[in-house]
């Protein structure tokens, strides 16, 4: 093997950045065939997916959220598999069994986890102990069926979802759970314009096949460019940076952030500096940047920390949003 002198190894990188940042351009084009608007939320889906994370999005039902993971699925070349979670659901239906078979003996029954994309629907639906079924399957990335240990496949990525309106029969996730999703996003309607656009392309009228998508990436173009998102560079300053974020959840004080210290009980774990630093990276190789700027943590401060930080009696009672206390410390906390 020929030694690859620093500049080389650089130069490589590069090619590989812009190499992959056109694909996701392509990936995004083909997306937009089946999915009207949203650009925002498609955007978050293609981060999640470089920086090897998992999403949990939050949006009243009818908009879009399964066509949404199904369709990111196709363009990106990757099997699919949809877990509607109720409240008589059990982890085995999730992870799989073992049974016996007169004339075969025992053997193993996957579970829809077995699947480079997941869609955990409405997963608040059932109870913890289903809930962490899926979840230890995202943390570890393997599952144990009767005796065996059993592998995903690689990549693996699951988007929880979750119906905001409805609170009967329903379980909220522990925060500890919630902490393993890189981001909380939150799905809204669409705008009037594309609504008219949806009338007329709907999945009532046309079949999903129809659509024709062809696969931009596929399984190791991913698994690669969760390698190569590493390289990005990120300077020092970027680095402080984030950790004062993630520091000014738990210290308001110590920053003369006047809302935080009045409704913050508990603030991010070190798992929501993580995700921000690898986040970032993953949005400038998007943008076809080799670098990290402080625009990339800002963007993507609001759905890595809304989940992560736990307000007190006082914030609930006045109905705080954290989305309000996140842009509370990005206004006041400069890049220095």
């Amino acid at each position: 093997m020929v030694f690859m002198g620093e500049q080389f190894v650089e130069k490589e990188v590069e090619r590989r950045i812009t190499e992959f940042s056109q694909l996701f351009s392509k990936a995004r084009d083909e997306i937009a065939k089946v999915v009207v608007g949203q650009k925002e939320m498609v955007e978050y889906l293609l981060i999640a997916l470089i920086a090897n994370g998992h999403v949990l999005l939050e949006g009243v039902p009818g908009i879009g959220k399964t066509l949404l993971v199904r369709t990111v699925s196709k363009v990106i070349g990757c099997s699919y598999s949809r877990i509607q979670f109720t409240p008589d659901l059990l982890p085995t239906d999730i992870v799989g069994v073992t049974t016996y078979e007169e004339g075969k003996g025992f053997f193993t029954v996957k579970g829809p986890v077995f699947a480079n994309f997941v869609l955990g629907d409405e997963i608040n639906r059932s109870p913890p102990k289903v809930q962490s079924a899926l979840l230890e399957a995202m943390q570890e990335r393997q599952v144990t069926i009767g005796k065996e240990t059993f592998n995903l496949p690689n990549p693996f990525f699951v988007m929880a979802t979750q119906n905001p309106v409805e609170n009967l029969g329903t379980y909220k996730l522990p925060e500890a759970q919630l902490d393993r999703f890189i981001f909380k996003i939150l799905m809204s309607y669409p705008s009037i314009d594309e609504e008219e656009v949806i009338l007329n392309q709907n999945m009532s009228l046309k079949k999903f096949d129809d659509f024709e998508l062809a696969p931009i990436l596929h399984e190791q173009d991913l698994i690669d460019v969760q390698q190569v998102v590493h390289k990005v560079y990120i300077d020092e300053k970027i680095k402080k940076y984030i950790v004062r974020i993630v520091d000014a959840t738990r210290y308001p004080k110590k920053y003369h952030l006047e809302k935080c210290h009045r409704y913050v009980d508990f603030g991010s774990s070190p798992r929501g500096g993580i995700s921000l630093f690898i986040a970032a990276k993953a949005r400038a190789l998007t943008m076809g940047r080799s670098y990290v700027t402080h625009k990339d943590v800002k963007e993507l401060a609001l759905p890595i920390l809304r989940h992560r930080i736990l307000l007190n009696f006082e914030g609930q009672a006045e109905g705080i949003s954290t989305d309000v206390l996140v842009k509370e410390i990005l206004d006041n906390l400069p890049l220095m």
